[in-house]
């Protein structure tokens, strides 16, 4: 009997660490090929960012973790895309906050992905000079997988005029 992968929010470590999976891909593969844009909503703990990691590792063509899979021979896997990542998961309370954690996250996938933006003040820009440039550097269209969108604004729910400006800053990025 396999192993269940309680708390495990990463693909790979779910198939390389041998844990129970259910298929999901054929799910992933129909989102892929009929929707340009998809907005998951499920309640908290219901797999949305394995779901997403999952996403993350098709587009950037990791086909050895899908062996076996359905998607395995749906997919064409000589294709990849640049993936942007972004991953609202610590706390955040104020506005300065939200551009610190954002400008952490734009800098990850800067590094994953081999690319360095010059805009250090606005994260906004920084974001659209990341597109750009993944794009232009990739010669592909840029996939943006962005989980946990609405922890800024729960984090401060009981500070309403705060997250009324965190969801007007989330809105412009």
């Amino acid at each position: 009997m396999k192993k269940l992968p309680v708390g495990i929010q990463t693909f790979s470590k779910i198939i390389e660490g041998d844990y129970l999976y259910i298929d999901k891909s054929e799910i992933a593969c129909n989102l892929i090929e009929k929707y340009r844009y998809v907005f998951l909503s499920r309640p908290r703990c219901f797999g949305k960012s394995l779901f997403l990691d999952m996403l993350k590792n098709i587009f950037e063509g990791n086909r050895e973790l899908f062996r076996g899979l359905l998607i395995e021979q749906q997919w064409n896997w000589e294709v990849t895309w640049p993936v942007i990542k972004i991953r609202f998961g610590g706390g955040i309370h104020s506005q300065e906050t939200l551009c610190k954690n954002l400008f952490s996250i734009l800098n990850d996938n800067q590094k994953r992905l081999d690319i360095l933006c010059d805009e250090k003040e606005d994260p906004n820009q920084c974001f659209a000079e990341l597109i750009e440039k993944a794009a232009q550097k990739y010669h592909q269209k840029v996939v943006i997988l962005i989980d946990d969108c609405d922890k800024p604004i729960l984090d401060n729910i009981d500070h309403i005029p705060e997250a009324l400006i965190i969801r007007d800053r989330m809105r412009d990025f």
